[in-house]
């Protein structure tokens, strides 16, 4: 019978598995656009990064969206922006915003 792990010990596995996947999408798979991720799983970094931030903030840290992208990325946005983010032609950018409006919508204003 598989044992269930206390609470601590399924933080600590929930925290290597955020880590691991910030890994893939950061280091593993830069060349996968922010624009794409969104497109088809309805979600990117930068909503990690947000939701990074919104973690932060229920206990009590303040952190900007800039900091909160810091955290994530590594180094600053425009940096990441910089190394890898293409250019995305119109039929990419109407599709991206299909799904941050379905998938975010007024929550993404705000972060």
């Amino acid at each position: 019978m598989t044992k269930t792990p206390d609470e601590a010990t399924r933080t600590e596995i929930e925290a290597a598995a955020f880590r691991r996947l910030r890994q893939h999408l950061l280091e593993d798979r830069p060349d996968v656009q922010n624009i794409d991720l969104m497109t088809l799983a309805g979600f990117c970094r930068n909503c990690l990064s947000r939701w990074y931030g919104e973690a932060a903030a229920e206990r009590g840290i303040e952190m900007s969206k800039e900091e909160a992208r810091e955290a994530f990325y590594g180094m600053p946005y425009d940096d990441w922006r910089a190394a890898h983010q293409t250019e995305a032609g119109p039929e990419k950018q109407e599709a991206f915003q299909e799904a941050f409006a379905s998938n975010v919508g007024d929550a993404g204003k705000t972060g």
